[in-house]
């Protein structure tokens, strides 16, 4: 990185905590600091939302949203029920007190907002706009995580029920993932074989899998993203995190098949540096092959 790069990264964030009110004590003239308040924020927007979920999603250690939330508790805005889904974990809801809060945060953040880009030039507050999009997309892409997990794992599951319904949506005559092209979690658990999850704010947001084929040879299985998490390069990060494993495991090639409906896939393929092969195996599903030498 270049000395001006970072100098301009740390001016334009002095430029926006103090423009926004970051430094203030008392947030939006609410009576509690930006913290308590973007917490409170957050629980009212999702409605209620587990302890850990929360502390991903707002990046926060688990020590300090503990006292954040403890605070929340005592000014009587939120309260810690368990969570009907694991009644191991708790979750974060707001009072009717809270509520209140949460909606005056609401309108207030409006207002300030209004009062950012009243400030400017019509064509200066379009700019400002649309680079605040662009800022943005391109840190919600760079917070993506790719990791290694379970093949049976619960959002492993979750993502593949997805893939699965979207695939059946897509292809003309459906899909049905018993039908010749099974999962099988042994064959994407090490040392056979891998499976990852990409996730964005502790979400699951796309996964894919690397199993063996042959000596010396991999092959690239259930890649996909989250309709939500598209256009963030989940996809290319999936694939360049099963290239390196499936380097580290000693592959010298890579292959892998989609369907002709999946002209997004072909062309990331494509542009990575897959090949166009004949068939290689018998997936009813597939009408495309590729290689890729590592």
């Amino acid at each position: 990185m270049y000395r001006t790069e970072i100098d301009q990264v740390r001016r334009f964030n002095r430029a926006f905590t103090k423009r926004i009110g970051v430094l203030e004590e008392s947030y939006l003239a609410r009576g509690r600091p930006l913290g308590e308040a973007r917490v409170l924020f957050e629980i009212g927007l999702s409605g209620g939302i587990g302890l850990q979920p929360l502390r991903q999603r707002l990046g926060l250690d688990s020590g300090y949203l503990s006292r954040l939330i403890r605070s929340l508790e005592t000014q009587g805005m939120v309260e810690l029920v368990r969570d009907e889904r694991d009644a191991r974990a708790r979750q974060a809801r707001l009072t009717t007190k809270g509520q209140v809060e949460f909606e005056a945060y609401d309108r207030l953040s409006d207002v300030a907002a209004q009062r950012l880009l009243g400030s400017l030039r019509e064509p200066d507050r379009k700019l400002v706009v649309k680079a605040m999009a662009q800022i943005e997309h391109l840190l919600r892409a760079a917070s993506v995580a790719v990791a290694l997990e379970p093949a049976d794992s619960p959002d492993a599951r979750s993502c593949l029920e997805q893939y699965y319904a979207e695939l059946a949506r897509r292809f003309p005559s459906g899909f049905d993932p018993l039908a010749g092209n099974n999962f099988d979690p042994a064959e994407m658990t090490p040392p056979k074989g891998w499976f990852v999850v990409a996730r964005l704010d502790g979400e699951p947001v796309g996964c894919g899998a690397l199993k063996t084929l042959d000596d010396g040879i991999g092959e690239v299985k259930r890649v996909w993203t989250s309709p939500s998490a598209r256009g963030l390069g989940v996809a290319s990060r999936i694939m360049e995190r099963l290239e390196a494993l499936a380097s580290e495991a000693g592959f010298d090639l890579l292959r892998l098949d989609t369907n002709g409906t999946l002209k997004e896939a072909q062309a990331m393929y494509a542009k990575r540096g897959y090949r166009a092969i004949p068939r290689y195996n018998d997936n009813p599903y597939a009408e495309h092959w590729f290689e890729k030498e590592l």
